[in-house]
């Protein structure tokens, strides 16, 4: 996919929108078209994360990853592997939160390399290794005391 393509493309429909008007109207669309680059992009990665999250859910066999290489996002399919059911990462009334979070390239990269190894997508390699540091190894008890989870062996 080509984010940039599409950010560009949206910012000049931005811009031929606000030509429509006087000579300062026009001026301010290129401005704002301008200024609105940033967030174009972070909505766009949105979306996409969004549509990985579906596309995952609806193949069993595999999951749906969104990626980014050189600054452009790339939707990957990854094979599961035949290891039991995957970590539960929603709390126990079905939510979960997104986090956007900033790392240093060779951290990240560390980090993909490291969720390959152990057969996992980047997401759950992160949620597995947070709740590690934090001393819960995946279990849950929920409302009826039964101890939730998964474990590795």
């Amino acid at each position: 996919m080509l984010m940039s393509e599409c950010v560009t493309r949206l910012q000049g429909d931005l811009a031929a929108i606000a030509r429509l008007g006087d000579p300062a109207t026009a001026e301010a669309g290129e401005r704002l078209a301008a200024a609105l680059d940033g967030a174009l992009r972070m909505r766009l990665l949105e979306l996409l994360g969004d549509a990985a999250v579906e596309l995952d859910a609806q193949v069993p066999s595999g999951a749906v990853e969104l990626r980014l290489a050189a600054g452009e996002p790339q939707l990957v399919y990854v094979a599961r592997p035949d290891a039991g059911p995957p970590p539960a990462e929603a709390d126990e009334d079905g939510t979960a939160a997104r986090i956007t979070l900033r790392v240093p390239e060779r951290l990240k990269t560390q980090a993909e390399e490291a969720a390959a190894r152990s057969g996992a997508s980047l997401n759950t390699w992160l949620v597995r290794a947070i709740s590690s540091a934090l001393g819960d190894r995946g279990e849950r008890r929920g409302r009826s005391g039964r101890i939730q989870g998964w474990a590795e062996s």
